[in-house]
């Protein structure tokens, strides 16, 4: 530190005030990164579990286009949960498996 400004003292009671307004902020920082994290862990907890396999819709709604495992990585926009029974009935009746997820091989279907 210099002189020229003003008096020792007066310079460290200056650094002092802005070294508490940066604690008061990295506080703030850090209680509002623990909400988030508290309302990330509430979400996680409130999310409904993945569906074992994934029926997927045509454009009309009234066709089904492919079966999908529900892990499956590019199931399409229009999926809907559906049972092992449903995924089963769906592939006997010549619905195409996802070929990036295989459910056909996964419920033991395979031509």
């Amino acid at each position: 530190m210099n002189d020229s400004g003003g008096s020792r003292l007066a310079l460290l009671h200056f650094l002092e005030r802005v070294q508490e307004r940066d604690l008061a902020r990295t506080r703030r920082w850090i209680v509002d990164e623990e909400r988030r994290e508290a309302e990330q862990r509430v979400g996680e907890a409130r999310r409904p579990p993945v569906p074992e396999w994934l029926i997927e819709r045509g454009l009309d709604r009234s066709n089904i286009v492919a079966v999908h495992t529900g892990e499956c990585w590019d199931p399409g926009k229009r999926t809907r949960p559906a049972t092992r029974a449903q995924a089963i009935e769906a592939l006997r009746h010549q619905v195409p498996a996802c070929l990036k997820c295989r459910p056909d091989t996964a419920l033991g279907i395979v031509d």
